[in-house]
């Protein structure tokens, strides 16, 4: 009865104090420097649409012309050839460099270093004038048997291969090394363990570096233009030489450069996250 009483006399518990809402932090300077930004932008982009000096009326007269899609076709083969020979080149220099052979890495090695420290510019003069230091190779002429586009692929394979070695390796030391004593311990032979096992999951690491080799591949082969390959630069340049319109014509290459290099950005973003599937990288 006594703590009936005592319970009835204690005093009413006070009541909740009421939530506040959350009120983020107002960043006034942020949005200040954004609208600066995007000021700023606006009046370049205007700029440049109502300049006529850029002359977008014979942009869009050149854009789709016979010689601009030729050189554009050119380049598109040279970025395709040059990525898959070089990618072919640098597995096979990455596999020796891995391997316990000192020999073979050791060659790996050498190759890597040298091409990678040398300008792909002197590469591709060294290989247009090779017919100076080899005038015949078994009897042909190299003047004849070296073109400007062989001289092309050559240079730039050569070239790639070095830097996809490193990529490709890079990849392959991702893979955590449990993966491979597991598949070693299933009776698994080297090459199964490196294409069943190994590889898939290097893909993850080797995808991104690989994008964004093929997109400085494409605008790389710009480069070609100095030894008359007929890319889509040196197209171009042969109309502007003809007409005197640098500008427009320089434009239309850029705007073709820009357009691909998205479309392979976007096929990039699918094949990463085709590959991060599971991981949690699908982003």
């Amino acid at each position: 009865m006594s703590a009936i009483l005592a319970k009835a006399s204690a005093p009413a518990p006070a009541p909740p104090e009421p939530v506040l809402p959350i009120v983020p932090a107002r960043r006034t300077g942020q949005w200040a420097a954004a609208g600066a930004v995007l000021l700023l932008a606006g009046l370049g982009l205007y700029s440049v649409v109502t300049n006529q000096a850029f002359q977008w009326d014979v942009v869009g007269a050149y854009f789709t012309s016979t010689a601009v899609l030729r050189g554009l076709g050119l380049t598109l083969w040279l970025t395709a050839v040059v990525m898959v020979l070089g990618f072919a080149i640098g597995t096979l220099l990455a596999v020796l460099r891995l391997s316990a052979n000192p020999v073979l890495r050791a060659v790996s090695w050498g190759y890597v270093w040298f091409f990678r420290s040398t300008p792909i510019l002197v590469q591709l003069l060294f290989w247009f004038n090779i017919g100076a230091l080899y005038p015949t190779i078994l009897g042909v002429h190299t003047v004849n048997l070296l073109g400007p586009v062989s001289v092309a692929v050559i240079g730039l394979t050569l070239h790639e291969g070095a830097y996809a070695a490193e990529v490709v390796r890079g990849g392959i030391l991702s893979v955590d090394r449990g993966q491979i004593e597991a598949a070693q311990s299933l009776g698994l032979g080297r090459r199964r363990r490196f294409t069943r096992i190994v590889l898939p999951q290097a893909m993850r690491s080797i995808v991104p570096p690989a994008g964004n080799m093929l997109i400085g591949t494409l605008k790389g082969t710009s480069i070609v233009s100095v030894i008359a390959v007929q890319d889509l630069l040196y197209s171009v340049q042969l109309v502007y030489h003809r007409t005197y319109q640098v500008i427009p014509l320089l434009l239309v290459a850029t705007v073709w450069y820009v357009l691909v290099t998205s479309v392979l950005g976007v096929g990039q973003h699918y094949v990463e996250r085709h590959y991060a599937r599971g991981t949690g990288g699908t982003r």
